[in-house]
């Protein structure tokens, strides 16, 4: 095999800006998608290789994997191309990674351990925002708390989304909020919300089914975990939302509508927004005795991160850091990774 790798799902909000920052970076994917099209307009733009491959066409895939040692899997959404990927990865001896925050997608890897390690092949699902800095904090707090029972993560910051962003939100409505509480996922009887401080005094923040719900208990072992966004209205309108009306929105009429709504909308933010964002992640450990340590983590904006991280794990698999089996971020790269990329920036605010 040749020492590169794949960005499968380039043509993208997400996976544009990745080929773009691999281009100033030097490193040179074979960028891959089902549009040769797109595909061939990108791969012009950067002076990069291109092959059209369907998902669904195992043969094809297999072969285009066969060229690469690893593949950075961007093209969501990934509860229904992961598993044909990751299947393909297994086959071919291939290192996965995607960018995925799907709680399904990170427990269904997780299921695949024995085979991954059987392959000699990493599975290593969410290797961007979604959630290498909250894994990262998530083992952090486990560092300074090593009995907790209970994890809370908070963020704040996530502002414009892509339209594959916001479609996964749109698929996620019929399973209503999702924690994980005595070491197994839940879904949460009534909307959960607490005050956190993300830096600028208390806010006002509603649980999530983010995708630590999964990936922060195979870090901790840490059994309660809850996590939180800064609420704003549209959380506020979803936590509303009935068992009966999330049933309505998760039929596939309800769904083609919302989605057609969101194609209608700008593909991501611009430049000039991802360089003015950032986002705040909020942690906190509690053991039995209800002692409590807390630490904040500053990043840049959310997909700018995702570029960042996701290539620099690529790269460090490419250099041969990989460990066979389902992995997180932290259990590879450890809890301190994320404070080795510009614009991050951790502080423990108690203990």
């Amino acid at each position: 095999m040749s020492d590169r790798f794949m960005i499968y799902g380039a043509t993208g909000y997400t996976g544009k800006l990745v080929a773009r920052t691999a281009k100033t970076l030097g490193m040179k994917p074979l960028l891959a998608g089902r549009n040769e099209a797109r595909l061939k307009s990108i791969a012009a733009q950067h002076g990069f290789e291109y092959q059209a491959i369907s998902l669904d066409e195992p043969e094809a895939l297999d072969a285009g994997l066969s060229q690469v040692d690893v593949v950075l899997h961007i093209a969501g959404p990934f509860s229904q191309t992961s598993k044909p990927m990751v299947e393909a990865c297994l086959r071919t001896g291939t290192h996965y990674l995607d960018i995925t925050g799907e709680i399904d997608v990170f427990e269904a890897c997780a299921a695949r351990d024995e085979a991954a390690q059987k392959a000699g092949v990493m599975l290593m699902p969410g290797v961007g925002f979604d959630v290498v800095p909250s894994d990262c904090l998530a083992a952090h707090m486990k560092t300074r708390m090593p009995d907790a029972v209970e994890l809370t993560l908070g963020i704040s910051g996530l502002g414009h989304m892509s339209h594959g962003t916001a479609k996964t939100g749109v698929e996620s409505i019929g399973k209503g909020t999702r924690i994980r509480r005595d070491g197994r996922i839940v879904s949460a009887k009534k909307p959960l919300r607490r005050e956190i401080d993300f830096g600028q005094g208390a806010k006002p923040s509603i649980a999530i089914g983010w995708g630590d719900v999964s990936t922060a208990w195979h870090s901790t072992k840490i059994r309660d975990i809850t996590v939180y966004f800064e609420s704003n209205p549209q959380f506020e309108q979803m936590a509303k939302l009935g068992a009966f009306m999330r049933w309505v929105m998760s039929r596939g009429p309800m769904q083609r509508a919302l989605k057609k709504r969101i194609e209608q909308q700008p593909e991501g933010p611009t430049d000039e927004q991802r360089r003015e964002g950032f986002a705040v992640l909020f942690g906190e450990a509690v053991n039995a005795e209800g002692a409590r340590v807390q630490s904040r983590l500053q990043t840049p904006e959310g997909y700018t991160l995702t570029a960042m991280t996701g290539l620099e794990i690529v790269r460090r698999v490419l250099a041969g850091d990989a460990q066979p089996g389902f992995q997180t971020p932290s259990s590879v790269f450890g809890a301190d990774f994320i404070t080795e990329f510009e614009g991050c920036t951790r502080q423990d605010l108690n203990g």
